[in-house]
């Protein structure tokens, strides 16, 4: 059993175990989903999972997202095309904080997705998505966004 302190109504640094990443699920008109092939030199790297990243600690997740779209793939989105779909979450352990991944999934932007920080781009169909090498968080939110479609 966790022991659990109650609440002391005191500030404190609420994500020092853990920390907030946004994530996109793109659709186009055809239902094929984007994902991104994580560089080869970086933590996952050669794995696919849905674009995003880190949430900075002055920006709400939405703000967060716009920015890391913009500058993982070079196109622009409106906050209100984001649609909240779901969460998956990592506990934290010696080596690293957990995750908290909020996934939106967006069907309207601007521009033409590009892996402008390496690594590729790719669009596939929900079988293919879940058929590809992901790390473990990516795999349980693609599930998730897809059991219900």
């Amino acid at each position: 059993m966790v022991d659990e302190q109650p609440f002391d109504g005191k500030k404190s640094d609420m994500t020092s175990c853990w920390m907030p990443v946004v994530a996109a699920a793109l659709r186009r008109p055809d239902g094929r989903w984007l994902m991104h092939q994580r560089p080869i030199d970086k933590h996952h790297g050669g794995l696919w999972e849905f674009p995003g990243g880190k949430v900075e600690p002055h920006e709400m997740p939405i703000e967060s997202l716009l920015r890391e779209l913009a500058e993982e793939l070079g196109i622009a989105v409106r906050a209100e095309a984001c649609i909240p779909a779901g969460f998956a979450e990592s506990r934290a352990d010696q080596a690293d904080r957990g995750l908290v991944i909020l996934l939106y999934t967006l069907s309207d932007w601007e521009g033409d997705p590009h892996a402008l920080e390496g690594g590729a781009v790719g669009w596939f169909t929900q079988e293919e998505t879940l058929a590809l090498p992901m790390p473990p968080l990516d795999v349980e939110l693609a599930h998730r966004l897809f059991q219900n479609r």
